[in-house]
């Protein structure tokens, strides 16, 4: 016989809410029947009488945010969790907006998330603006104040009417609330962060594109033309898909994929394929370094169907080449090189924003140094390595250091340290802030791997790992998961 399921399971809640779903019962009466027998608290229960995950709300509540006013919210699991168990030690207090996009999504009212120990733990000003005083009730008119029943236009004045109608219709269809000028400095702001990233303090870049996200989000909670609408949706997407590069970078995995599915939101209803192929990359980077492979790949791939001008493709097949390779799979690897090559040779068009959202051909010969290198062929690797450091063309910081990580290792794959110490020199004196998560987690993996070598005893080898040990203790996810500035991502 089976072990008897826990009092509350999910089993046992599945089996309640079918079970009062057949015999005709509300979602509230679910919830109360819940909340008797399981000492939920409400807003646990509204869940659960849906059949949600946390995840599932968090995503709706990403959905329904970017909606309302206020902006998005990027929750997550994790958040809504907390929002749950408030206003116990390990909960957070949800604010009324919350509330409000909850009860929203559980089609209930906001006094209906909320017990006693809710209220008593809720600032009394902010309970107040809860309470719904009853309307005082009108008086009925008089019989000699009833007006007589309208006379609907007949003939010629209903032509009138309808036409006037229309003009009315027309004259709020031609206001907007943003104008050309303003949606083309809203993209070159966007083409200047996106190009700043690659050189600039993370953080700042952030900060300056969260409040740009900001903007848009509440021009978007306006009125504009559609073609106007579509514009504001690409920028708000790019933004959004801005955020989550940089969230990642920064070791912020969960906030990298909430920005990431609203960045996709954005991108659909823009019905934009550049963007789209865009900020699958973005997701695609993003699944790799969770240690999600296979998503990562599937990522890739799908952003490949959109046939994107420019050189998206050739930054998505270098995604897939770095996931196969990092799963063994050297065949496919290679091959995934190999396409990248050739998608460089017959790209077309130019990249709409740039900056993080193209890829050079520094930045591909960075991928395909890495994955020949974990396919077994170091001496390759070098030279696309060497080769792209003889290129005169501009280079971001975090690239340029793992292209030197990769010449690192070939050189002590080669046997070779004192070449490996020479090409990482430059990376250990990257200042904090530009220690991103990629550069980091590399620098480890070498030494690693340099531990585990055959020179971990000789001279170079031991003060190279002394330096790496040094270094990565002020990587830049590091010192954010230190201080308090995680909020912000």
């Amino acid at each position: 016989m089976p072990p008897r399921a826990k009092p509350g399971s999910k089993a046992e809640r599945e089996a309640l809410r079918e079970e009062m779903r057949q015999t005709g019962c509300s979602l509230a009466e679910i919830v109360i029947e819940m909340r008797a027998r399981w000492r939920m608290r409400p807003r646990e229960a509204w869940r659960h009488a849906h059949g949600w995950t946390l995840q599932q709300v968090a995503d709706r509540l990403d959905v329904a945010a970017v909606a309302h006013p206020g902006g998005a919210l990027a929750c997550d699991a994790s958040l809504v969790g907390k929002w749950e168990r408030w206003p116990d030690r390990a909960g957070r207090r949800p604010t009324l907006r919350v509330l409000t996009l909850l009860a929203g999504i559980y089609g209930c009212a906001v006094e209906d998330l909320l017990d006693l120990e809710d209220r008593q733990a809720f600032p009394a000003e902010e309970l107040l603006l809860l309470q719904r005083p009853e309307p005082p009730a009108e008086p009925r008119p008089a019989p000699a104040e009833i007006e007589p029943e309208t006379v609907p236009p007949a003939g010629a004045e209903l032509v009138r009417t309808a036409a006037a109608e229309s003009a009315a219709w027309a004259a709020w269809a031609e206001t907007t609330n943003v104008g050309d000028f303003a949606l083309e400095q809203m993209l070159a702001d966007t083409r200047t962060l996106a190009t700043a990233y690659l050189s600039e303090d993370p953080l700042t870049v952030f900060g300056q594109a969260r409040r740009l996200r900001d903007q848009v989000f509440a021009l978007l909670e306006g009125h504009q033309y559609p073609r106007q609408a579509t514009e504001l949706y690409a920028a708000a997407g790019y933004l959004c898909a801005l955020l989550a590069w940089i969230s990642s970078d920064l070791g912020q995995m969960q906030g990298a994929d909430t920005q990431g599915r609203t960045a996709w939101l954005c991108a659909e209803l823009a019905g934009h394929n550049e963007l789209r192929a865009w900020v699958l990359s973005t997701r695609s980077k993003i699944a790799m370094w969770d240690g999600r492979l296979r998503e990562a790949i599937t990522y890739a791939r799908r952003g490949a169907t959109y046939a994107p001008q420019g050189s998206a493709e050739v930054m998505l097949a270098s995604q897939e080449a770095d996931a196969w390779s990092l799963l063994g799979a050297a065949e496919e690897a290679r091959t995934a090189v190999l396409r990248a090559a050739d998608a460089r040779d017959h790209a077309a068009g130019t990249d709409e924003v740039g900056g993080i959202f193209t890829c050079t051909e520094f930045r591909r010969a960075n991928y395909a140094s890495a994955v020949l290198l974990r396919i077994g062929s170091p001496d390759e690797a070098l030279r696309e390595a060497e080769a792209a450091f003889a290129r005169r063309e501009p280079r971001a910081y975090g690239t340029t250091a793992q292209v030197r990580i990769v010449q690192a290792a070939a050189h002590l794959t080669l046997r070779q340290p004192d070449g490996a110490a020479e090409a990482l020199r430059p990376v250990l004196a990257l200042p904090p802030q530009q220690r991103l998560e990629p550069v980091t987690r590399r620098v480890q993996e070498l030494g690693a791997a340099l531990a585990r070598s055959s020179m971990a005893d000789s001279t170079p080898a031991v003060g190279l790992q002394a330096a790496i040990q040094e270094w990565c203790l002020e990587s830049a996810p590091r010192v954010l998961a230190l201080s308090r500035g995680e909020e912000a991502i």
